[in-house]
């Protein structure tokens, strides 16, 4: 399934692509639902920044229902290869639930645009529900579809609330 987004932000792409870049861990804390990102590696070498980052959702998750739920269901790596010279970033998502059954990557884009910047998400999510334990193989399509498009809903509502923690952190 697709994955496509766009925010707006009346800043210089220059100073939004290094706050997003480099501020990670302070952006989480403006996303409801993210509990914490931290950046398990980080390779600087000309012209782009490596980062693999541990992401850790469920912060909008009722704590009741996080019992019953496994830390890898809520746990994802991302892997990103930031170019400065280009203003993008390549990057793709293991989730940490269901090795092998959710695919995701793509490839953002920071453009400029009269009074500040774009920020472009385009990726693309795919779901093997034959992968996950439990689910019949008759209703693995319908379930694939399913994961599908309540993660993409997901990622887009997230970008969404990135552009807000980005303002806050730009203003700030």
């Amino acid at each position: 399934m697709q994955i496509k987004a766009e925010i707006f932000l009346p800043y210089p792409r220059e100073r939004v692509f290094d706050v997003y870049r480099d501020r990670l861990a302070e952006l989480a804390a403006e996303l409801p639902n993210i509990r914490s990102v931290t950046v398990v590696s980080r390779d600087e070498r000309e012209g782009a920044v490596e980062l693999v980052n541990k992401w850790v959702g469920g912060g909008d998750v009722p704590a009741v229902a996080r019992s019953f739920l496994s830390e890898s269901m809520l746990t994802w790596t991302d892997h990103a290869t930031w170019r400065s010279d280009t203003f993008t970033v390549t990057w793709r998502t293991d989730v940490h639930a269901f090795p092998g059954a959710i695919h995701a990557g793509g490839e953002n884009r920071y453009v400029e645009a009269p009074g500040g910047m774009r920020l472009e998400l385009r990726g693309e999510l795919t779901c093997d529900a034959t992968k996950i334990p439990g689910v019949p193989r008759l209703l693995a399509a319908t379930v694939s579809r399913a994961v599908e498009k309540m993660l993409v809903g997901s990622i887009e509502k997230n970008l969404a609330e990135i552009g807000k923690g980005l303002d806050k952190l730009l203003r700030s």
